[in-house]
């Protein structure tokens, strides 16, 4: 049974709209606890302004210059599989929905990940985990961890302790929690959103990226052991794919650790890498 864009999409979309100004569209990201939001013009979707897009621009004011216009937009009609085509050749995490230019709705990464949940998918998730990891050891102070990750392009790392044992994952919004922005305060407000809602799972990436790129994030000198996330929810390489998607959908999170029997680690399930079962 082909699922439709339209069954998965959130509706309630809040938006910011044009004429605006960038204290508008901070407010909004503040009081939604989102990173991005769509950009209507008469009930029109013209664009679409995320916290990157406001640091990218950090003396404009006016929205219609800070936004990104004509963002790539799929309809609702469409199946599913055309919307993680979009998001991979795009590499975007969140795709506007529109009809005749109006916005119906958007769907995320997350909202394919649901999909594939209720899928009943039992083929194993071998094929789609990635060996090309990144790891550190559980004593690496997190300065340096922050410049591993930097350096990797990475979201995460898994940490091992000196058993080589999976002991823990660290994420970029980790080390923003524990962070210093050395910046004013509106841009360190920016950053500080969570990712609560339905549509803003992938939360800070590009903003972490960005401050990355010009210092602005001080990190307390203490092993990554003291931040990590020690339950790490982890898989196997014959795990099944909806069960996978199922554990990504209940604990909000967007990699799991794949393991061996002996808690070794094998590789790194990525969402996005998941969602490529959608159009095999």
């Amino acid at each position: 049974m082909s699922v439709k864009v339209e069954d998965i999409m959130v509706k309630d979309v809040v938006c910011a709209t044009v004429p605006g100004s960038r204290d508008d569209v901070l407010a909004i990201l503040k009081s939604e606890r989102v990173s991005g939001v769509p950009v209507v013009k008469d009930g029109r979707l013209v664009g679409i302004v995320t916290r990157t897009d406001l640091l990218k621009h950090p003396e404009e004011e006016q929205l219609a210059l800070i936004m990104t216009r004509d963002p790539v937009t799929i309809s609702p009609e469409s199946d599913i599989a055309d919307a993680a085509k979009v998001i991979l050749a795009e590499n975007i995490r969140r795709l506007p929905v529109v009809t005749d230019d109006a916005l119906m709705g958007i769907v995320t990464v997350a909202d394919l990940i649901g999909a594939i949940a209720d899928m009943g998918l039992k083929d194993p998730i071998e094929d789609l985990v990635r060996p090309d990891l990144v790891a550190v050891w559980d004593e690496t102070p997190l300065p340096v961890v922050m410049e591993i990750l930097r350096l990797s392009n990475r979201e995460a790392s898994p940490v091992l302790n000196s058993k080589k044992k999976l002991v823990g994952i660290i994420t970029e919004r980790d080390l923003l929690g524990v962070s210093e922005i050395e910046d004013s305060v509106e841009k360190s407000d920016m950053s500080a959103a969570s990712d609560e809602d339905a549509w803003a799972w992938e939360g800070m990436r590009d903003t972490m990226n960005l401050y990355y790129g010009v210092s602005r994030i001080k990190l307390p000198e203490v092993p990554v052991k003291e931040v990590m996330i020690k339950d790490v929810i982890t898989a196997f390489r014959r795990s099944e794919i909806s069960d996978c998607a199922k554990k990504m959908r209940r604990n909000r999170i967007d990699q799991i650790p794949v393991v061996t029997t002996h808690n070794k680690l094998a590789g790194l399930l990525l969402d996005r890498d998941l969602i490529r079962v959608l159009i095999k």
